[in-house]
């Protein structure tokens, strides 16, 4: 494996990811199908949760240099701070931080600034940090591969074995005695290939996760089909190189550029001193640009005619395919292999699922959880991928009618400074201003609307808000992502305390309920953390002095006693059925003496 490769100004970057060469277990828990990002964050968190996993992936490497994923949300830093892997992240292949001016809004590199008055803009204070009231994390800017190598070090180091250049062929799933009954199975027994030697190997597992992309094997063997509509025409990302450091033309550019002009719309974003990420289209489905076409559109975006190449080029299309369910039995999907939708996010959406998948499978291994807690990773995770991918094309849809109406006003030269020139331009930051705004709901308020897992309050459909994708109100209401918040004066935060099971928050000096809950967690083997946070911010924040807080951050739970403490755990467990079922049997079992 290529050791982590720490960037100095001047310093090559190392050309790929190599995935080891290794042989697969044949016996694990769960076995995930895909070394992408998605797939190599499902090992960090099954194993955060003390789960035996394994990852396949039919390649052997991956380019660094690809037109992939690149910015981070302050929520996905929340997820790789619990994976322990942040600071890996941040020290990755990049550009130099010196070049971070925020997300400039421009004409090209070199041009007029388009950014609306009053709006932020530019480089932050040398001793301040971007201000966000939602998060204690901070968002981060690192190519996708650069992420691959950051888990797969961290993977290592964990002795998660991930074995490169080993192809799914089938999956059966096993029983262990009668096939008619379902409680009989066991596990998915899934047949590989070594795509170089051809040898093939069976590997038993308890459950199967696919993060193996768009074009999913696990999914097409699953039987999992796609809702959704198909693009109408098709885009492009490819990175650019050019000729030595860009530093050596401009000592400080900005690294992250919106860049619209008459010619190209888009990001025009660093991956390093020399490899920059471009967007070209809409083409006609059918329609592939030359690289002359390509090179025009990058220099119309750096405003000079630089010398270029084009060293990878990128499809994407503004469209929403959904699995019709994540979950068939045994097998589960996460990422690209569950839904594809108009870039902006995407990743973030994967983690996502991953996040909420991990305790889930976790504790139904260890008999904690039932069968309908797998069932609410698909009851939760499909509504709201679907409403972010709705949001994430409608918000493409509205910046390319902005963008057609700004360049039929038509912009000028760069070089043109005349106020006729300067009046236009402040004409185009309106336009380009329309209806746009920061999407904080569509990053902070994940919240889960229709879940078997989730004890709701009575009146809470009816005085719910609707989600809203550029809204989010901090709140304790079941469902909801849990607000976080620094807990001791050394910096640790609620999430810190987390584990993998339920915590429960105690938030005044009333510590009734707190023996109930303990042993009726005890009696079914869950590790119930409470935590004391008696802080009158944080009961307000909450709305209850008791709150349940599941270890995907979500409120599972809260309410001002512990009263049906035992019902709330087996609710939140998946575990409701089971329990009225065990109920009926004891009393039928009454009856009869």
């Amino acid at each position: 494996m290529v050791a982590q490769n720490e960037i100095s100004r001047g310093e090559r970057h190392v050309d790929t990811v190599l995935l080891a060469h290794g042989t697969p277990p044949q016996e694990v828990e769960v076995l995930v199908v895909g070394a992408g990002p998605s797939g190599l964050a499902t090992a960090l968190e099954l194993n955060r949760q003390k789960v035996d996993v394994a990852v396949i992936d039919a390649a052997t490497s991956f380019r660094l240099v690809r037109a992939g994923a690149m910015g981070h949300s302050a929520r996905t830093v929340e997820f790789f701070q619990q994976w322990r892997v942040e600071d890996r992240i941040r020290r990755g292949w990049t550009f130099p931080p010196e070049w971070n001016l925020g997300t400039t809004f421009r004409t090209s590199l070199i041009g007029h600034d388009l950014t609306r008055s009053g709006t932020p803009s530019g480089r932050p204070g040398f001793t301040g940090r971007a201000e966000n009231p939602y998060s204690l994390a901070e968002s981060l800017r690192r190519p996708q591969t650069a992420l691959q190598q950051a888990f797969l070090d961290q993977l290592a180091e964990l002795d998660v074995p991930v074995a490169g250049g080993w192809r799914l062929l089938s999956l059966l799933e096993s029983t262990s005695g009668d096939a008619s009954d379902p409680g009989a199975r066991d596990g998915v027994i899934a047949t590989v290939e070594h795509v170089e030697t051809g040898a093939v190997r069976r590997i038993r597992a308890k459950y199967v996760v696919g993060a193996d992309g768009a074009r999913s094997t696990v999914r097409t063997l699953a039987g999992i089909e796609r809702d959704g509509a198909y693009a109408t025409d098709r885009h492009f990302r490819f990175v650019v190189r050019t000729e030595g450091d860009y530093a050596g033309r401009d000592p400080f550019p900005s690294a992250v550029n919106v860049i619209v002009n008459g010619i190209h719309s888009g990001f025009l974003a660093a991956l390093n001193e020399t490899d920059w990420r471009v967007y070209a289209g809409p083409y006609p489905l059918e329609h592939t640009p030359t690289e002359d076409e390509l090179l025009a559109l990058a220099r119309a975006a750096f405003g000079s005619d630089l010398a270029l190449q084009v060293v990878d080029v990128t499809p994407y299309f503004k469209s929403t395919r959904l699995a019709t369910t994540f979950r068939q039995g045994r097998v589960l999907l996460v990422g690209d292999a569950a839904h594809v939708r108009t870039p902006g996010g995407n990743l973030g959406e994967g983690f996502g699922d991953v996040f909420n998948l991990g305790w889930k499978l976790a504790a139904v291994l260890r008999g904690t959880g039932g069968e309908a807690l797998l069932d609410s990773y698909d009851r939760e995770r499909r509504p709201h991928n679907a409403r972010v991918g709705a949001s994430a094309k409608a918000r493409a849809d509205r910046t390319e009618r902005n963008v057609d109406e700004a360049r039929r006003l038509g912009f000028p030269a760069d070089d043109d400074t005349s106020s006729e020139a300067e009046e236009r331009r402040d004409r185009i930051r309106e336009i380009l201003a329309q209806g746009q705004r920061r999407d904080v709901g569509v990053y902070f308020d994940e919240r889960y609307d229709d879940s078997p897992v989730i004890a709701y309050e009575a009146d809470q459909v009816a005085t719910e808000t609707s989600w809203d994708p550029g809204v989010y109100e901090p709140g304790g209401r079941p469902g909801h992502r849990a607000p976080n918040g620094i807990i001791d004066p050394y910096g640790v935060t609620l999430y810190d305390r987390i584990g993998g099971d339920v915590a429960l928050l105690v938030l005044s000096d009333d510590t009734s309920a707190v023996a109930r809950f303990v042993e009726e967690a005890r009696q079914r083997a869950i590790e119930l953390e409470v935590i004391h946070l008696p802080d009158a911010g944080a009961r307000e924040l909450y709305g209850a002095p008791f709150v349940l807080v599941r270890p995907d951050h979500h409120v599972a739970w809260r309410g001002t006693d512990a009263a049906g403490a035992g019902a709330v755990l087996d609710r939140v467990y998946g575990r409701v059925a089971e329990h009225e079922t065990l109920v009926t049997a004891r009393v039928e079992a009454a009856a009869t003496l």
